[in-house]
């Protein structure tokens, strides 16, 4: 026999078991799926139902690559991203042939004006520069790779002139002055993973003149590898400032602020994705997370909805000014504003104890979260378009404005939505999702279950090894300073000198059967 009829007989028989092999799962399958109790279109459709369960697994892939409009998905859509990307990536976000916006619906626009101001007219910080490394696009073929090169590029950091730096806390003893008008918002070391958190950290610090908020997990070591200023953020679990038995430990906030990098403290009493007290999952508490938070690793965490140490108003301004006269430094609030009402009995306490917040952060009901709940997570709390103006008017109506910062939060990813924002009063801006894009963030959903397939938000060491620090830290800068470049672009096309100059009639709003009115005019006409 032949070596070709040996190699067809042997062919022949492992076809033949392939086969049966093949017949045998099957048989297998049909036989579990007929008896399993749980799902009726198996006990109909053995094996072929199973097509549908795949498709469903598969689903939000589908949808983001290849059924949903550039324009559409959420929570961030196709062009959303790109945008983010494109800024954290190649350090710039020119686009070709025209913009993707619908423009027949109704939605606010900024007002340009007829005489622009000139690069060399606008006031900023002409001194500091950042260094950092970008890609640089060579080519884009259809089928294989982009052809880039990682180079080196120094620049502006885009930064305040002194003049217009924004001071926290103007009477405490260590005042936070600010030449950025951008940071990242609370996102915690085990909500995040520690080469996620070093990475922010490190990118925040190369683009200077910016902040980290903690989250409320506590500090972190891998929050301080930046050197970048940090807002310490105190949820009503008191992780990192608490005793064993969970109780507020005022020895533990002095040792915090005691530490050079924390520049201000931050009381969260919501979040706008979530309403209540944080939560992170057994599987992501290791043992540095629980020494770091002061509780039992490998179990979950519920923080309460809010603190024990205040239940109204005054009680809470009179704990405010303990852990600022304990701290030395600027102590905020973080909200979310359901109704009018609410901010207008902040306001009124503020002025009838006399005792304020150095700063509030106005969360969004948009904004995310690593857990939350759907009903939380949907219809609690106003976005934040909604939410800023009625906090910034309370403070206005009542006097008080003067005494206390705004910091904005809720999909605040581009410089036109930033300045919008400040337009409706608030003086700086957090920005959270946009920051994990520029680390790897890939909007997979997997936020809660410790199985991010990009290391962003777990803390397994496995998936986390996706994640080069040395390479995204330069994408956190480069997003930071080229969004802080589009606000002076933006300031520079409506005739500013400076991004602090934006106002509410610099802001128009067109309906959807064109009718336009001034952001000024709507709130004139609605208090």
């Amino acid at each position: 026999m032949n070596i070709a009829n040996v190699l067809t007989i042997i062919g022949f028989a492992l076809l033949m078991i392939i086969l049966l092999a093949v017949a045998v799962i099957a048989f297998y399958l049909i036989r579990v799926d007929r008896t399993q109790k749980q799902h009726p279109i198996l006990r109909n459709y053995p094996l072929i139902g199973r097509m549908r369960y795949f498709l469903e697994s598969i689903g939000p892939e589908l949808r983001s690559y290849l059924f949903n409009s550039d324009n559409g998905g959420e929570p961030f859509s196709r062009v959303e991203y790109e945008n983010i990307v494109k800024k954290a990536k190649y350090k710039r976000d020119v686009l070709g042939f025209g913009s993707r916006r619908d423009f027949e619906e109704e939605g606010f626009y900024i007002r340009n004006s007829m005489f622009p101001r000139l690069t060399e007219e606008l006031k900023m910080d002409r001194m500091t520069e950042a260094l950092t490394n970008r890609y640089l696009l060579i080519k884009e073929p259809l089928f294989t790779q982009k052809v880039e090169e990682w180079e080196s590029d120094q620049s502006l950091a885009y930064l305040l002139d002194e003049q217009d730096s924004i001071v926290i806390g103007p009477n405490t003893r260590n005042p936070f002055k600010v030449k950025g008008q951008i940071g990242m918002s609370a996102m915690s070391y085990g909500s995040l993973g520690d080469r996620a958190i070093t990475a922010l950290s490190e990118g925040l610090g190369l683009a200077k003149g910016t902040w980290l908020n903690t989250g409320e997990g506590g500090i972190s070591d891998y929050h301080l590898k930046g050197g970048v200023d940090l807002i310490m953020q105190i949820g009503p679990g008191l992780f990192g400032v608490r005793d064993r038995q969970g109780n507020f430990s005022w020895e533990a906030l002095k040792e915090k602020s005691e530490i050079p990098e924390v520049k201000a403290f931050e009381i969260k009493m919501g979040q706008g994705a979530k309403t209540r007290g944080g939560h992170i999952d057994a599987e992501k508490v290791t043992e540095e997370i629980a020494r770091i938070r002061m509780v039992e690793p490998y179990q979950s965490i519920d923080s309460p909805n809010r603190f024990e140490e205040y239940s109204d108003f005054p009680s809470l301004l009179n704990f405010i000014d303990e852990v600022r006269e304990h701290a030395g430094k600027p102590v905020g609030i973080k909200v979310v504003v359901g109704s009018r009402f609410d901010a207008d009995e902040l306001a009124k306490n503020i002025k009838e104890t006399g005792i304020s917040p150095d700063f509030i952060t106005v969360d969004g009901g948009e904004g995310g979260t690593g857990a939350s709940y759907q009903e939380l997570s949907d219809s609690v709390g106003l976005p934040i378009k909604s939410a800023l103006p009625l906090m910034n008017e309370a403070l206005v109506q009542y006097g008080v404005r003067d005494q206390v910062k705004i910091i904005a939060s809720g999909k605040l990813f581009s410089p036109d939505r930033v300045a919008i924002a400040l337009a409706m009063g608030a003086d700086l801006v957090n920005i959270a999702r946009a920051f994990m894009i520029t680390v790897g963030c890939i909007q997979a959903l997997q936020c809660e279950s410790n199985a991010c397939p990009v290391g962003v938000a777990t803390t397994d060491p496995e998936l986390q090894k996706a994640l080069v620090i040395d390479e995204k830290k330069h994408r956190v800068a480069n997003y930071v300073i080229s969004m802080r470049k589009g606000l002076y672009r933006l300031a520079a096309a409506t005739g500013l000198e400076s991004p602090t100059q934006f106002t509410r009639e610099y802001i128009m709003y067109k309906d959807d059967k064109g009718h336009v009115l001034t952001l000024d005019e709507i709130y004139r006409s609605i208090t």
